[in-house]
């Protein structure tokens, strides 16, 4: 089994609701087991500005998809939920990342893992680190928390919802 880290976000509609199923198709998935989440941030966008603020997550799970495969169940899982494309860092329903596969390098025409600019964003560093503390860039050599320091702008990350760390769909179906 693998274990890979995913980042989701959503700024549209209703964004909590939108993280829920979005975990629960990930959970539902034969060949994909979540087993961490972290708190719910709300945080400004990046990259085009002018649009609502995001919910974001970071899910570890478990999986036997090699990562193309895990790429199109997300991407299918964007579908499902309704997401359109209208351009680059838009508004969007739901988003998820594959932020990295277990320690590995990959480089394809449609996917790179470490995620590319995973570093760069507080949004993506905080709650992978509030679930997975002691994680080392796998091509920086450098832990996610040092990383994370090197950022100037955390304040547009704000704890929304925390879980309590005892299941993972316990904080969307209470």
């Amino acid at each position: 089994m693998n274990i890979a880290y995913l980042s989701l976000g959503s700024n549209i509609g209703e964004r909590e609701q939108f993280l829920n199923e979005a975990v629960l198709l990930l959970n539902s998935h034969a060949n994909i087991n979540v087993m961490q989440q972290s708190s719910l941030y709300e945080t400004d966008p990046v990259g085009f500005t002018e649009q609502g603020k995001f919910l974001n997550i970071v899910v570890k799970i478990e999986t036997s998809l090699q990562p193309e495969k895990l790429l199109n169940q997300c991407l299918q899982i964007e579908k499902d939920l309704g997401r359109v494309r209208e351009f680059k860092w838009g508004p969007r329903v739901i988003d998820l990342d594959i932020l990295l596969y277990n320690q590995e390098n990959v480089v394809s025409e449609s996917l790179l893992i470490p995620h590319p600019r995973m570093h760069e964003r507080a949004f993506v560093l905080i709650p992978l680190l509030e679930i997975a503390p002691y994680l080392v860039h796998p091509i920086k050599l450098s832990p996610f928390s040092e990383l994370l320091d090197e950022i100037p702008d955390k304040e547009g990350v704000r704890l929304w919802k925390q879980t309590n760390g005892v299941d993972v769909f316990v904080r969307f179906e209470s």
